[in-house]
């Protein structure tokens, strides 16, 4: 029986095997490489993805788990040209150096902070993604910048609801 679910907004069915890592039907099945192969043990963080909006280890999620919910990849961040607000921040950051842990730690910080609208210290401490290069200072510059492009653009788009006097 075939496990449906959608990836980046497209309905899928995966016939194959269920016991299949999610990493390795996005890779190898789907064509979305940005998502990256790193210890294969969930502990690198290089292949998180989003599983209905929380960040997962692909690399150990199962295809047959995601039976009705919505995976997104760092391949669906961007609207077009736009650049999500941490993908934005990474660059004015000047975050990555090998970039290899890139996708897994944008998706990681994307998550973060659609749930904590101004994270601090010790939430972007919690995100336990690897980087071997150890850009963690300007990760954590990046985090901040995107959580305030965010914040920012909300506040831009926000009806204003101030009464007239």
């Amino acid at each position: 029986m075939a496990t449906r679910f959608t990836v980046n907004g497209r309905a899928v069915a995966f016939d194959g095997d269920g016991e299949m890592p999610l990493l390795w039907y996005l890779r190898d099945h789907a064509k979305l490489t940005g998502t990256k192969y790193g210890c294969g043990v969930a502990q690198c963080g290089a292949c998180t993805v989003h599983v209905d909006g929380a960040p997962v280890r692909s690399c150990v999620t199962p295809v047959r788990s995601l039976e009705g919910k919505s995976v997104r990849t760092i391949e669906a961040l961007a609207d077009g040209d736009a650049l999500s607000a941490v993908q934005q921040a990474w660059i004015e950051e000047d975050v990555a150096q090998c970039g290899y842990c890139q996708a897994g730690q944008i998706m990681a910080a994307t998550a973060l902070i659609e749930r904590v609208t101004t994270p601090s210290d010790a939430d972007i401490a919690s995100i336990t993604n690897l980087c071997r290069c150890g850009t963690y200072p300007r990760i954590r510059k990046a985090i901040r910048r995107a959580a305030a492009l965010k914040r920012a653009a909300s506040e831009a788009t926000a009806p204003n609801t101030e009464a007239a006097s």
